[in-house]
């Protein structure tokens, strides 16, 4: 059963710390997963928060503080000396080690590194700071368990015993030759069932999916999502092991990629929580605000140059919004879909294909619509030439919106631009000017002015 975190709990805690009962507390707080205590410092305030830090031993603390927020961990961050930060890292697995000290000043950053106890973690986070966060190697950790191909099975279980004590969990073996080359993976059974005399090179596999320390973190969460990886290695330029990837940080990739493009969709131009200051969540929903803005000038500009038209055809004002909305809609669903597969590397073929597809898909769906309205308009105007320019414009500007719906996201993705910027906002204010444009350009055509 999961674990609630309630109103009770909090005052709990709070009278507790209140009362200064260290020794109440820690026995309360035992029990509770580091994950509901990063949640539960989350409602706290700072000098709780700080409080609870300072009490618990390094062990848990480091793991609660690689659960929390990035604002609320930078706030705590900065009230802990580098020694007491050093304590807490030492307790961490290399790649949420390396998360932590990346987040720190140039100047602490070093008097942490230089206050770790164990020179090997020390070395292991210092390399994994040089990689970029958002490929394999600012993914991985180091902590691993590798075997020589030239061992027997008997060394090699002796081996793995030495290396598995200083590790939580064992996802997999690696096999690597003399000079760390990645040349496979062991399996459990291959150990059992095997002499202990016979080599390690006649009983691994050497099929095995990996990819390099420089590789895209959103390529690393296709492959290991395509092949239901739970881990997978990560080696140099020079195909050495240097690390692995484990399936909990790629889901963190996942949902941080869907994050911002849910908000990009809703027209946020940066990574923005409901906490950030009115100034940086202003900073991100100006621009595509403006942009809206400019959109309706246009639309009314196009809307003014058709000012004789709609005077003696009235209704047509009347159907204004609903083509623009129409266009706004087709378009954003088109490009919704083209984005999700993108994202999930399930658009393939070329740009052509993918618009021949959409063009009949708007053609069918544009089709059914524009009867429908076509029915309505007659029904109330009663008068055949309106009602058939206002349904040639509706699916006209179906059939554009689909296309430009389409074509962007697809156009963005070959040009290295994030293609989720097209969704929302921006797609839909560029076929709202499109659409109201076919409109009154057919109805004008149709009706003679």
């Amino acid at each position: 059963m999961q674990f609630q975190i309630d109103n009770n709990f909090i005052n709990q805690i709070k009278d507790l710390i209140s009362e200064n009962d260290g020794k109440q507390l820690t026995n309360l707080l035992n029990d509770v997963h580091y994950a509901d205590i990063a949640e539960i410092l989350e409602e706290l305030d700072f000098e709780a928060s700080i409080y609870i830090i300072k009490l618990l031993n390094s062990e848990l603390t480091a793991d609660i503080i690689a659960e929390l927020d990035d604002d609320v961990r930078d706030k705590i961050l900065n009230a802990l000396t580098s020694k007491e930060i050093a304590e807490k890292i030492d307790e961490l697995e290399t790649d949420d080690a390396a998360d932590i000290i990346s987040e720190l000043t140039k100047e602490k950053k070093e008097e942490v590194i230089s206050q770790l106890e164990d020179v090997e973690h020390a070395k292991g986070i210092v390399d994994l700071l040089r990689y970029d966060e958002d490929t394999a190697g600012g993914l991985m950790r180091k902590e691993l368990i590798a075997v020589r191909d030239s061992w027997t099975v008997l060394r090699c279980v002796k081996e793995m015993r030495k290396q598995a004590e200083a590790f939580e969990k064992v996802h997999t073996i690696y096999v690597v030759d003399d000079d760390d080359i990645l040349k496979g993976r062991l399996s459990l059974k291959s150990l059992l069932t095997t002499s202990t005399k016979t080599p390690i090179k006649d009983v691994y596999e050497p099929k095995i999916t990996f990819v390099k320390a420089e590789e895209d973190d959103q390529e690393v969460a296709n492959i290991m999502q395509k092949y239901d990886l739970i881990v997978m290695p990560v080696i140099d330029e020079m195909g050495r092991l240097v690390g692995q990837i484990t399936i909990d940080d790629i889901v963190d990739v996942i949902k941080e990629e869907a994050d911002k493009d849910y908000q990009m969709a809703a027209g946020l131009t940066q990574d923005v929580e409901a906490g950030d200051t009115i100034f940086q969540l202003t900073r991100a929903r100006l621009p595509w605000l403006i942009l809206g803005l400019f959109g309706g000038i246009g639309a009314a500009a196009i809307m003014g140059g058709f000012e004789d038209i709609i005077k003696s055809h009235a209704i047509l004002f009347f159907f204004t919004p609903l083509i623009a909305a129409m266009a706004g809609n087709v378009g954003v669903q088109s490009s919704a879909i083209i984005v999700q597969g993108l994202a999930n590397n399930d658009v393939k073929g070329s740009i052509t294909n993918r618009l021949w597809k959409e063009f009949l898909l708007a053609i069918v769906n544009g089709f059914i619509l524009s009867v429908l309205l076509f029915i309505y308009t007659f029904i109330t105007a009663s008068d055949f030439n309106t009602s058939i320019a206002i349904s040639i414009s509706l699916f006209s500007v179906i059939i554009v919106a689909g296309l430009i719906g389409t074509f962007i996201p697809l156009f963005l993705d070959k040009r290295g631009i994030d293609p989720a910027i097209a969704t929302g906002p921006f797609i839909t204010t560029s076929n709202d000017i499109f659409g109201i444009l076919i409109y009154f350009m057919i109805a004008k055509l149709i009706l003679g002015f």
